[in-house]
């Protein structure tokens, strides 16, 4: 397992007096976490939505990474926002270029609105249909309300969805 973090203004040595509210965020899929920098998507891997994390995925099930709330559900079901009592907002994007699937293949579990705890399942999605039709399925997780973010931990390697593979430290 490699970390890395991230750390976003100040004077670190004066934080670590601070008490800061970190925020996990558990694996949305099963497979192996990766640099966001290496999503094949010019718009993830520059950060452009947000900072965050990607996994590879080894199977077709989408798990809530964190307790929270859906508040954002696209039509073809390929990416889910979610959002945490603490206000950060989560978007868990299935694979690259998946709009282009138009739904087919990706089933929906929850709704807007809807209350999900860490773990519960999503969405369910055809992972050989994504690999022979989408450009990549590697699923990025990025943090869209970066503002509201001091740093960021990743955990790269083999996850699930009992494995933290982000820690957002909360300004």
């Amino acid at each position: 397992m490699r970390l890395k973090s991230y750390y976003k203004g100040g004077d670190r040595m004066l934080s670590i007096f601070k008490k800061r509210k970190a925020i996990e965020l558990k694996s949305p899929v099963k497979g192996r976490a990766i640099e966001i920098k290496d999503v094949p998507d010019e718009v993830f891997a520059s950060g452009m939505l947000g900072n965050g994390i990607a996994i590879d995925p080894v199977e077709g099930i989408v798990y809530s990474p964190c307790d929270c709330e859906i508040v954002n559900m696209f039509p073809t079901k390929h990416a889910i926002g979610v959002k945490t009592n603490e206000g950060l907002e989560i978007l868990i994007h299935i694979g690259i270029d998946t709009v282009e699937m138009k739904g087919e293949g990706f089933n929906s579990f929850v709704n807007i609105g809807d209350k999900v705890k860490a773990g519960d399942k999503l969405i369910s999605f055809d992972l050989e249909l994504v690999k022979s039709r989408a450009k990549s399925p590697i699923t990025p997780m990025v943090i869209t309300n970066m503002d509201f973010v001091e740093s960021i931990e990743q955990y790269y390697g083999d996850c699930d969805a009992s494995k933290t593979v982000l820690k957002a430290f909360l300004k």
